[in-house]
């Protein structure tokens, strides 16, 4: 199976990007979904949480995390965000190794996996796992007139951007990168020609382009 890392900025395009390939036949896997998955009631992940930022972020009676109050403690410094992070992140490697070895994937054999993954910054140990780096790569400027556009506060955008890996960041770990500075007609031909460009290669390992 030919595994993808898909990464780009908040309104890169990124999601649209995941949702072409998985029309196409692709397997996907979106670890913002891994990241709530470990925070089910009763996981273990949550019991670490606990212990971490106070026992009443857990409802006694569901096992339910109050997410809402586990974000204004998290997020209130860099260390309690890097904190919460160390706690996550090896429950979500857990889950994406199942996942392409163990769960769907390895079930099913599907010739390309894309895994979506919004911080790549924060998943460099698991780089390995992949057989290429894709990029989607659109101007900051245009980004934030996208998002704005789709009734994200600036403040927002600008706030999440702060969080994310740089663009310089993303391109240099790419092993491609896929423009998305025109439309969307002009971004679905490119995406239809890495896809057949792969596909006319038996989804091998490329050396990037």
């Amino acid at each position: 199976m030919y595994t993808v890392f898909l990464a780009g900025g908040i309104a890169s395009g990124k999601s649209t990007v995941g949702r072409a390939l998985e029309r196409r036949g692709a397997w996907r896997i979106d670890l913002d979904r891994l990241s709530r998955a470990v925070l089910e009631p009763g996981s273990p992940c949550v019991a670490e949480v606990a212990d971490a930022f106070g026992e009443d972020l857990v409802d006694a009676a569901s096992g339910a995390l109050m997410r809402g109050l586990l974000a204004k403690r998290a997020f209130a410094d860099a260390e309690s965000a890097a904190r919460l992070e160390a706690i996550e992140l090896p429950y979500i490697r857990e889950l994406l190794v199942h996942a392409l070895e163990g769960g769907p994937c390895g079930q099913t054999s599907p010739a390309v996996c894309v895994v979506e993954v919004p911080l790549l910054d924060r998943m460099e140990s698991m780089l390995d796992f992949a057989d290429e780096v894709l990029v989607v790569d659109c101007p900051l400027e245009l980004r934030r007139v996208r998002a704005i556009g789709r009734g994200m506060e600036a403040v927002d955008f600008d706030r999440r951007v702060a969080n994310q890996p740089s663009d310089g960041y993303l391109r240099e770990h790419a092993t491609t990168i896929l423009d998305n500075t025109g439309g969307p007609s002009d971004l679905a031909a490119r995406i239809d020609a890495w896809w057949v460009a792969r596909e006319a290669n038996g989804w091998e390992a490329n050396d990037g382009e």
